[in-house]
């Protein structure tokens, strides 16, 4: 049993895998990677700057463990 809803679902599903097709191919990571670099271009052209992060720092830092053992209602 088909209705529009399902109809519209799988059409919609299929127009998703073309688009991830699209996503994966060579000519269009090319695009991307290109497109990115005329943005950096720009932004640094304009003013920008970018700082680089050392790979130890963290946005969250670790936290002091919850004693969280039978805290939960019966």
């Amino acid at each position: 049993m088909k209705d529009g809803y399902q109809d519209q679902n799988s059409s919609s599903r299929a127009k998703d895998n073309e688009d991830f097709a699209e996503e994966r191919s060579i000519t269009s990571r090319e695009r991307a990677r290109s497109q990115l670099n005329s943005d950096i271009e720009e932004y640094l052209a304009s003013g920008g700057a970018i700082a680089e992060i050392d790979p130890d720092v963290t946005a969250d830092p670790p936290r002091k463990p919850q004693p969280k053992y039978g805290s939960r209602p019966i």
